[in-house]
């Protein structure tokens, strides 16, 4: 297995090993389909949207899963084995994914979409990086399609998978921001060329990647309805990071203190958060689909505000089943920022048609 070395803003990929990649395995031959797996539910879309028929997608993780406890089976092994192209959130959210790359004999190429990003370091307040243009690191994804091959980015050369996810360094919750998602698409878009230069997948992707620039700008007018000091946010986990730095929203507190949704609260957390909640006058605690929203209520009601839950939880670490508003990842942003912004008593801009 190798990681590929894409164009452009992609640089070097993360996870570098040996052996056969992509079309060494058959795609891209006469007849034969590039086969894809992505760990995520949200890169499964996201992949599917741009590759269209080109390419046979599979995703390791189902609705409304989380990757953060993911236990892989004999079907992603299965999956993996037969490969082309594997496709990863990266920084460190797969913590499972060196194992599993070994146990299935996975002999293609790994491409990690957390690359071309700046990621927020864990535990890092998105204020930080106030006064910072935010569009800055998207100019990049939306201005020339495809540039010249990037060097080696020093530091990950010969770094393996596991040794990559061990890190822990970075809040892995890229995809808030549909500007990192409009990244994420351009590394797949040119690894998935790379691998099969046959693929015609140039009007597909372009037409997507125009699709995640408008989400972003509706996002952005959306969420400006509502004064910068009342865009207040509790949810489950520390996941909504990259969306406080993209959006002026205060994240107030989570009902888990942790980036990881498996992680626990204790009775004096539980406390603090409850008393920051009454403090700023948070509206709203929202649960997330893939936990169980139990201490999210009980957070809710010694608080005094409303729980949002079940079909208006937030779509965080997974999409929602297929067929349902969070089934796909632009539906999933657009429910969850409807969700936020009526929260705090405004209403969103009508919601485009071509992200309808």
């Amino acid at each position: 297995m190798r990681t590929l070395t894409a164009a452009g803003a992609i640089g070097a990929m993360a996870l570098a090993v040996t052996g056969c990649a992509g079309a060494a395995n058959g795609a891209g031959s006469a007849g034969d389909r590039l086969e894809i797996v992505t760990t995520t539910t949200q890169l499964a879309d996201i992949t599917s949207e741009l590759v269209g028929d080109a390419a046979e997608v599979t995703s390791l993780l189902q609705p409304g899963a989380s990757a953060h406890s993911f236990d892989p089976g004999p079907a992603a092994l299965g999956a993996l084995a037969d490969a082309d192209l594997l496709i990863v959130n990266g920084a460190g959210l797969e913590e499972w994914l060196g194992d599993t790359v070994e146990a299935s004999g996975f002999a293609g190429t790994v491409v990690d979409t957390s690359e071309p990003i700046d990621l927020l370091e864990a535990g890092e307040e998105a204020d930080a990086h106030a006064g910072e243009d935010e569009d800055a690191h998207a100019d990049e994804a939306e201005g020339e399609e495809h540039a010249e091959e990037a060097p080696t980015e020093p530091g990950h050369e010969g770094e393996t998978a596991e040794e990559h996810a061990a890190h822990g360094e970075f809040d892995p919750h890229v995809w808030t921001d549909p500007a990192n998602a409009i990244l994420q698409a351009q590394a797949i878009r040119d690894a998935v060329t790379a691998a099969d230069p046959e693929a015609d997948i140039d009007a597909s992707a372009d037409a997507y990647i125009a699709q995640l620039g408008e989400l972003k700008e509706w996002m952005r007018a959306s969420i400006e309805q509502v004064p910068v000091d009342e865009r207040l946010v509790v949810t489950t986990h520390d996941t909504f990071g990259y969306l406080e730095r993209a959006f002026d929203v205060q994240v107030v507190g989570t009902v888990l203190p942790s980036l990881d949704d498996s992680a626990d609260a204790s009775a004096a957390h539980i406390d603090e958060l409850v008393a920051e909640i009454r403090e700023t006058g948070a509206p709203v605690v929202f649960s997330e689909n893939a936990i169980d929203p139990q201490l999210a209520a009980t957070i809710a009601r010694e608080a005094g505000v409303e729980l949002r839950q079940g079909e208006d939880a937030l779509a965080a670490d997974a999409l929602g089943a297929e067929g349902t508003p969070t089934g796909t990842y632009i539906g999933s942003l657009v429910h969850n920022t409807t969700a936020m912004v009526t929260a705090w008593g405004a209403e969103p801009l009508p919601v485009p048609e071509s992200l309808s």
